[in-house]
């Protein structure tokens, strides 16, 4: 029960919150912005990436500023594809754990 807790459940319910917050931010009216939803929804999985990689020091401010306007972009692209890979994870262990309960395997018997 810990197990499908800590690894569908919670991760599943803050991903989906954090889709549905990004996806009101996104709508507008000439229609859904869906490159804007794509880096929002992203940043979060991607920004602690690319600060490892883009680091803001030696700048005045507006240099500072500029490199981590950059970070949260190029975070964003990165950090949808590694959600794309957290939901396929998910329900990857779901259909782990879904298959594990109903077939269990058999000790080999030597003959």
């Amino acid at each position: 029960m810990k197990r499908v807790l800590f690894k569908v459940i919670v991760p599943a319910v803050i991903i989906a919150v954090w889709m549905l917050t990004c996806y009101s931010v996104c709508n507008k009216a000439e229609g859904f912005d869906w490159f804007l939803y794509w880096i929002i929804a992203g940043c979060p999985f991607g920004i602690r990436r690319m600060c490892l990689w883009l680091i803001p020091k030696n700048f005045g401010i507006s240099g500072s500023i500029g490199v981590l306007a950059l970070n949260c972009i190029i975070g964003g692209l990165f950090g949808g594809v590694v959600l794309i890979f957290k939901i396929i994870g998910i329900a990857g262990e779901l259909i782990s754990i879904v298959t594990g309960h109903f077939w269990t395997k058999s000790p080999k018997v030597e003959i």
